[in-house]
């Protein structure tokens, strides 16, 4: 039996080409593709994929928090982020949350097959560009990364944040979560008082600043 992949970028082009690439070789299947996060973390459940191949810039819930959620629900899978995102603070936090592999995506396609590899063999891989980062600060040259949309708002703060900077209202928010419209404003209310931010055109700045949502 082969090795089952699940495909997580919006970009629909990227993702058949990578799928194209990967089942040239016999032992690989791409059983699903995902462009947005709760698709990924839908399709990580249904489909029960050995290792996810996850993009960081995803809609509607960026590639950390699906990552999260993902090992959450299916330990089991492996979880690859493939990024253009080469920050420490993205290279921490997806570690911290259970990826088991980080590359960039500028990588040389071999180097993809070899993280598949190293993670279904239980291996963690990391790029040889980033590697660096991870070996600082475990040597202590760099205090661990500072985020606060990380250290400070809790996991449903982060997902209504990116949905007010993708431009929901309130109530398409509260749809799209299955919460009501009054709990969508506290969450928002506490991620103000959090941040010390007082607008949603503040907040909408904020996640797009620190890499929640792209422009």
């Amino acid at each position: 039996m082969g090795t089952r992949l699940l495909l997580c970028d919006d970009h629909g082009i990227f993702r058949e080409g990578l799928k194209t690439l990967l089942e040239k070789r016999p032992d690989f299947q791409v059983v699903a593709q995902a462009a947005d996060g709760p698709a990924a973390v839908a399709n990580a459940q249904e489909f029960a994929p050995d290792v996810v191949i996850m993009d960081i810039s995803l809609p509607k819930l960026n590639g950390i928090e699906a990552t999260r959620q993902i090992v959450s629900q299916r330990p089991q899978a492996k979880v690859i982020v493939l990024s253009m995102h080469s920050d420490r603070r993205f290279v921490q936090e997806a570690l911290k949350v259970g990826a088991a592999g980080y590359l960039l995506k500028d990588s040389a396609f071999d180097e993809l097959l070899s993280a598949v590899a190293a993670v279904v063999e239980g291996k963690t891989y990391l790029s040889p560009a980033i590697t660096h980062i991870v070996v600082e600060q475990c040597l202590g040259r760099v205090p661990p990364a500072d985020w606060a949309a990380f250290t400070v708002l809790t996991p449903r703060e982060r997902e209504v944040l990116q949905l007010f900077a993708e431009g929901r209202s309130t109530k398409q928010i509260a749809l799209h979560l299955r919460v009501s419209v009054k709990t969508v404003e506290t969450h928002r209310a506490q991620m103000m008082k959090k941040l010390d931010i007082h607008s949603i055109a503040g907040l909408t700045k904020y996640a797009i600043q620190e890499g929640l949502v792209s422009l």
